[in-house]
């Protein structure tokens, strides 16, 4: 469903059903309602005024038609949107290793996406915030190259971050979490696959309460992150790092921090091949 689609529906369900409109019936409160350009929103508010849903007053304004004594169809609730924003993530991350050191134009890209400059500018400065792009005065946003040196060389200084973090995190772990996680890595078990939960990872970064390391994660680790959410790992390759992550956590159960590390030091370790077949797969 594209959003022009979506915004007529999700209209069309609330005023056939009685309910109030989301935002004021203007062009530009529905937009920043809908976080999208104009073009969108004038297709199905001009659709919605042609199926009487909606009509357009002497002085111009929009106003609801009411539905009292109309036999309505029932409209069910749409189905979300494409998540631009996910795909223009995925799009730059395919850039990047490429090698690709395009520039992007927030113009282009508003019209690719259907939505607005404003909208592309604020994806655009949260994107540069991952480190995906780079802002250059005068010129536009900059894809980052990204290749396996540089995957490399950030695996090396995460794995010696992330064993100070746990380190410093011992104090304030609690089983209850550790069983929640331990639980949320599961083998496959009949027709059920392997589950993986990767939520040790900030768990430990945020229990050490050390404000430079989660500086370097959230600086520099949101590559590999987005790299992970947006690629689809197989079974075999998440049954692997569950069953790295159980170790982890029963070592962290057992109070034994020596094996812990190492189990932890390895897993990181281990990821080097994994991130290097998302980086050819995309």
């Amino acid at each position: 469903m594209n959003i022009t689609a979506y915004i007529k529906q999700d209209l069309k369900r609330r005023i056939g059903a009685g309910e109030d409109v989301p935002a004021k019936l203007t062009l530009a409160d529905l937009a920043a309602h809908y976080r999208v350009s104009f073009t969108p929103v004038r297709r199905a508010v001009d659709e919605l005024i042609h199926e009487r849903f909606l009509e357009k007053k002497d002085n111009g304004r929009l106003a609801v038609v009411p539905q009292k004594g109309r036999r309505v169809l029932p409209v069910e609730e749409p189905a979300a949107p494409r998540d631009w924003e996910r795909e223009l993530a995925l799009d730059v991350i395919r850039q990047s290793l490429r090698g690709e050191g395009d520039y992007l134009r927030e113009e282009a890209t508003a019209e690719k996406y259907e939505v607005g400059r404003t909208v592309i500018r604020q994806a655009f400065s949260r994107l540069a915030g991952k480190g995906l792009l780079e802002h250059v005065p005068r010129c536009g946003w900059r894809v980052r190259s990204y290749d396996e040196a540089d995957m490399l060389a950030y695996l090396e200084v995460r794995e010696m971050m992330e064993l100070k973090a746990l380190d410093l995190a011992r104090p304030n772990l609690t089983d209850d979490d550790l069983q929640r996680m331990l639980a949320g890595n599961a083998p496959a078990a009949g027709k059920a696959g392997p589950r993986l939960d990767n939520d040790l990872h900030r768990y430990l970064i945020a229990k050490a309460g050390n404000l430079y390391i989660r500086d370097f994660f959230d600086r520099h680790g949101v590559y590999y992150t987005t790299l992970f959410d947006h690629a689809a790992l197989g079974a075999e390759t998440v049954a692997e790092m569950a069953s790295q992550h159980r170790e982890i956590l029963r070592a962290m159960l057992e109070k034994d921090w020596r094996k812990a590390r190492q189990a932890l030091s390895e897993h990181i370790r281990a990821q080097a091949p994994v991130v290097k077949m998302l980086m050819a797969k995309l």
